[in-house]
């Protein structure tokens, strides 16, 4: 089985090389293929502890994360802001330090990305970033899995994403620099991707960067989009008319290359970032997207142990 060196954090995507994430999309291929079958779980990783901190709320990610190290024979436990002392401002070192000497890996969801850094920096078991504002690395390696899946070849693959560049846009474009995936970053004026993740991008001449809505999306096969206010942001109305013109809806789709495949990473706000019939037509792969959260983050679960 594919594993990754011991005590290796995955904080954002570049904390792997492009032959780590093939051999972590392959893994979930197999896994996946396994649970179809209907095949048993790993024994290694039978009794194997995952611990969980959310400071924000959560859906896919809890569920997703819980039910991979069960269905690896292991289990999880999770901490929240509220039930543990992280709330009353415990430090994320001594935090680190502590779940340490309980369990075999920790996956976090908070707000600012150096919490995780510096819980990893602490701790002695693997950290996993399971969403902060600058990153969202699980979500866009299990998407790029999805997009496999349907594209068969990366290399193939032109992928357009449309809205707020954000933590799902940072990590997808690192992604796509990672595994020579032609990406364009479309962005209202003021809300492109951070310069820092830009400047850092492995291939930079496959990503580009555009405020441009009308742009060309010829061959593009895959547009992406995520929610245009994240969580905390609802009442700024002022970002969301920045956003009118970057709605995914049938006039973009027609745009882009015949049969173009719709990506979203939810919730989603139907008449906002994506029209109704676009998320529940016949191009949308969303719900395998959903689905791929589990398989990609078992095998990263299972590499990492």
């Amino acid at each position: 089985m594919f594993t990754i060196k011991p005590k290796k954090d995955f904080l954002q995507v570049n904390d792997l090389d492009g032959p780590e994430i093939t051999g972590l999309l392959d893994l979930a291929s197999e896994l996946k293929e396994r649970r179809r079958r209907g095949e048993k779980v790993i024994p290694v990783h039978r009794d194997k502890l995952l611990g969980m901190i959310f400071t924000k709320p959560s859906t896919r990610t809890r569920v997703s994360f819980e039910a991979a190290i069960m269905e690896l024979g292991g289990r999880a436990l999770t901490l929240t802001a509220e039930a543990s002392q992280i709330g009353r401002g415990e430090s994320p070192e001594d935090t680190g330090r502590v779940l340490s000497r309980y369990l075999d890996a920790v996956a976090i969801r908070t707000f600012d990305q150096s919490e995780v850094e510096r819980l990893a920096r602490s701790a002695s078991i693997p950290v996993i970033n399971a969403l902060t504002d600058q990153h969202h690395p699980c979500q866009a390696l299990a998407d790029f899995l999805t997009i496999r899946e349907k594209a068969g070849d990366l290399g193939k693959v032109k992928l357009a994403y449309f809205g707020d560049g954000n933590n799902v846009c940072h990590s997808l474009l690192q992604a796509a620099a990672r595994l020579g995936v032609e990406m364009l970053a479309v962005t209202p004026e003021g809300y492109e991707p951070n310069p820092t993740v830009l400047a850092k991008l492995q291939k930079p001449n496959r990503v580009k960067v555009t405020t441009d809505p009308a742009v060309d999306l010829k061959g593009v096969n895959f547009i992406y989009t995520d929610v245009w206010l994240s969580m905390g942001e609802e009442k700024q109305t002022a970002k969301k008319r920045a956003f009118k013109n970057y709605q995914v809806n049938q006039k973009l789709l027609k745009r882009a290359a015949p049969g173009a495949m719709v990506l979203h990473c939810l919730p989603a706000h139907r008449g906002e970032e994506i029209s109704a019939e676009v998320i529940d037509g016949p191009q949308s792969i969303v719900w395998d997207q959903v689905e791929n959260r589990l398989h990609f983050q078992k095998a990263l679960l299972a590499a990492l142990l």
